[in-house]
């Protein structure tokens, strides 16, 4: 791929503006020599100022959502894509959450420009875990868990059962909750069915890949290894 499609697919600008940093100067190899927009040149060997060329695409990033971001390109307040590079909006394939968490719900977060990736991790059938940390506002009964496990629990407004799912109690008011699906406000619909109201909800993994040190707001770019680790539990 020339240099010129290649630099703008990562969002660096339209091709008139990257036209533009090409006779600047500013995209060179590795080694400073100045590049051209027709030349095809390895990803890694590509300079912007001096700095190595964001991700190809097949990107994905790890981002701790904090409480009050939304999941969306255009809903009002502040948004998760708000906490990332604004070049990182204009790449080509867009970058799209895997999944989403609401509003009031952080953790951890994928995001991501390989469609292909993005379905196998979202797909039930794949059975990749997410698992959360739910604070409740009264005191669990103690029979959560084995409703969870049941496999027979049908949330307020549907008609199809819900998969068994853990629910591990963590204290007086709080559980982890490890699920295979992804429905619309699950954790906090399954404990509603059980008469609780969900005061917190935290996700810590998904999969085999937890936040480790990031926090609220913070993102980082996933190695191949790690994205392994999401199939690995």
């Amino acid at each position: 791929m020339k240099l010129l499609r290649m630099i703008a697919n990562l969002g660096y600008g339209s091709r008139k503006e990257v036209k533009a940093m090409f006779r600047a100067g500013r995209i060179t190899d590795v080694d400073g020599e100045v590049l051209y927009a027709d030349d095809v040149v390895e990803h890694n060997r590509v300079r912007v100022d001096g700095e190595a060329l964001d991700p190809p695409q097949g990107m994905v990033i790890a981002l701790h959502k904090p409480v009050g971001v939304t999941c969306s390109h255009n809903d009002a307040g502040p948004l998760v894509y708000d906490l990332l590079p604004p070049r990182f909006l204009q790449r080509r394939p867009v970058l799209s959450s895997v999944g989403r968490l609401d509003r009031d719900t952080s953790g951890l977060l994928l995001l991501t420009d390989d469609g292909a990736l993005l379905h196998r991790i979202i797909s039930p059938k794949h059975h990749v875990p997410k698992t959360y940390v739910a604070t409740v506002t009264d005191p669990l009964r103690g029979d959560e868990a084995e409703r969870f496990a049941a496999g027979d629990l049908v949330l307020k407004g549907e008609t199809t059962a819900l998969a068994p799912a853990v629910c591990e109690a963590l204290g007086a008011r709080q559980a982890r909750v490890v699920l295979t699906e992804g429905r619309y406000h699950q954790v906090r619909r399954m404990f509603a069915a059980c008469g609780h109201h969900v005061e917190s909800l935290h996700r810590e993994r998904i999969g085999g890949l937890g936040l480790q040190d990031l926090a609220p707001g913070d993102w980082r770019v996933l190695q191949r290894t790690e994205i392994d680790t999401i199939f690995k539990t």
